[in-house]
């Protein structure tokens, strides 16, 4: 077993490679690490400033946070924000197939597969509008 003053490698640009059970060492409140796409990062200094506050990073802790992060369907700006926690990526036989097929979601916020959030902060509110304008004329042409 890796120890918490170990990585496990780099790559050839240079950049940190962990094992997720190297990730899975780091999951308290003192040394909290996630996986989101492949990527690695240290969100301890962020707990406090998370909006969705400590416990929703804290519950991911050590894990692969990637389907949590894109279920809330996090703005562009929050994907930007994460930059600076970057610590590294995981090793190649630890990556999930999302980064194998290069579907990744990028560092300057695209995604091969357009799986970025951005896409979700306006569909959804318009589908939720035209249904309740649907709902709302049914029930106005009903009576």
């Amino acid at each position: 077993m890796a120890t918490k003053d170990s990585s496990s490698a780099a790559d050839t640009a240079g950049t940190k490679l962990f094992t997720r059970a190297e990730v899975a060492e780091r999951n308290s409140n003192t040394e909290t690490w996630i996986i989101i796409h492949n990527k690695v990062y240290n969100v301890t200094a962020f707990l406090n400033e998370h909006p969705g506050g400590e416990e929703v990073l804290l519950e991911q802790a050590g894990k692969d946070a990637t389907e949590a992060f894109e279920d809330v369907g996090h703005s562009t700006d929050a994907r930007n924000m994460m930059k600076p926690y970057k610590v590294g990526k995981l090793v190649e036989a630890d990556r999930t197939q999302d980064e194998k097929k290069n579907k990744e979601w990028s560092n300057d916020g695209s995604s091969g597969d357009n799986s970025s959030g951005s896409w979700r902060s306006w569909l959804i509110p318009v589908a939720l509008g035209v249904l309740a304008t649907l709902v709302y004329r049914y029930f106005i042409n009903a009576h």
